[in-house]
């Protein structure tokens, strides 16, 4: 790696991309027409090809950065800031998917919804991140390799053992945690087996780091992501059914017939290799800011499509009713207003927190006084009472 900041430059742009790939995906998958999403036409296939990337690569460039903040300085253990950090900061994304997925209408007449419990994105990349802690803490006294070694084990173990736990159910869990494992209540990601991406997001970081001062270091990495992960995309299926046909074992069977992580697996890392080439032009501030902002583009998106805590957005109103006429154009207008409201907030951020806080700080204080009002009154009334029972008793 050249340096710190020359790396950050092209994660940080994969961040970006990642995050507009998912606003426009959201909106397309969520308002076209079910008439027009045609199989069999290539601009539809190669866009759904496309939207099935974004996840993974949102789920390993997360995993990457935190994993490469978390590793990068002298402290280890609990010694390391950036473990109370991580903690503070995987609660936060847990605490906010939830928030997203509020409706103030149902809370304010007793009622908690289904879709309330329902896990998101937010909710597994934090806790994928307060895993890496765990796997960190439990082998940062331990030889160096056994961190990034435990972390890719983990993404192979996931992947390749996922046609067996798919199906369960995971009935005897309350469906607040069910919802973590299985699909089967409605979330639309599990925290299996998408903490393999974050991991092996979290292996490639510390083998990044270590070689961080090797000269050649993009001259080799570039070609052997390019390479690796073309040759999963393209044989990985294959080699599966191999394996199946050979030790007639039924698992590697079922992983031919939806081999998707594995292949999602190379399309991640050819990404990575077109990023990494690309790093010299990926040095624009805006860019770069997105890619510093997407929990803020993420909030924005989620409250203008979906309309959290009200229920009142795009999603609501023209659900499955848009053309691509409209769809697209609205896709590129839906970008760029969530986009521009989340970095106006991060500019104002400070201003914004403080204006919050001084404004929930004076609604509490009338609160108090109301209510000391409200109780001077009753007390008032109350002994007056008391003192008219008094006098008819005398």
């Amino acid at each position: 790696m050249e340096n710190k900041t020359t790396r950050l430059y092209f994660i940080d742009a994969m961040r970006a991309w990642a995050i507009l790939m998912m606003l426009q995906g959201h909106f397309i998958d969520g308002l076209l027409d079910t008439a027009f999403r045609d199989g069999t036409s290539v601009a539809f296939s190669i866009w759904k090809y496309f939207r099935g990337i974004t996840a993974p690569v949102f789920f390993t460039v997360s995993g990457f950065i935190f994993t490469f903040l978390l590793t990068k300085g002298d402290k280890t253990g609990l010694q390391n800031p950036r473990v109370k950090k991580g903690v503070k900061r995987g609660l936060e994304l847990l605490f906010i998917g939830y928030l997203l997925r509020m409706d103030l209408f149902g809370l304010l007449q007793g009622k908690i919804y289904d879709s309330f419990y329902l896990v998101d994105v937010l909710h597994c990349i934090g806790l994928s991140l307060l895993g890496i802690i765990g796997i960190y803490l439990l082998a940062q006294k331990r030889k160096k390799f056994l961190f990034p070694t435990a972390l890719l084990s983990i993404t192979v173990l996931l992947f390749l053992f996922e046609p067996s736990y798919k199906n369960w159910g995971f009935t005897f869990l309350p469906d607040a945690f069910a919802n973590y494992l299985t699909k089967s209540n409605g979330s639309v990601f599990t925290i299996i087996p998408w903490f393999g991406y974050a991991a092996f997001g979290g292996f490639l970081s510390v083998v990044f780091t270590k070689f961080k001062n090797f000269k050649h270091l993009y001259t080799v990495a570039i070609p052997l992501f390019a390479i690796t992960g073309a040759t999963l995309i393209a044989y990985s299926s294959d080699l599966f059914l191999y394996i199946s046909q050979l030790t007639e074992i039924q698992l590697f069977a079922n992983i031919y017939f939806n081999n998707y992580l594995i292949i999602r697996l190379g399309d991640v890392l050819l990404v990575f290799s077109v990023f990494m080439l690309l790093r010299g032009l990926l040095k624009n501030s805006t860019v770069l800011k997105m890619g510093q902002s997407t929990l803020s583009i993420y909030i924005v998106h989620f409250m203008i499509l979906y309309g959290s805590f009200t229920g009142l957005g795009l999603y609501r109103f023209f659900h499955h009713s848009l053309t691509p006429a409209v769809a697209i154009p609205g896709a590129l207008i839906f970008m760029i207003v969530c986009t521009f409201s989340a970095l106006k907030y991060e500019d104002n951020k400070e201003i914004i927190k403080l204006r919050i806080a001084t404004t929930v700080k004076f609604v509490f204080v009338k609160i108090e006084v109301f209510s000391l009002g409200i109780f001077q009154i009753g007390k008032s009334r109350f002994f007056r009472l008391l003192r008219k029972v008094s006098r008819a008793k005398n």
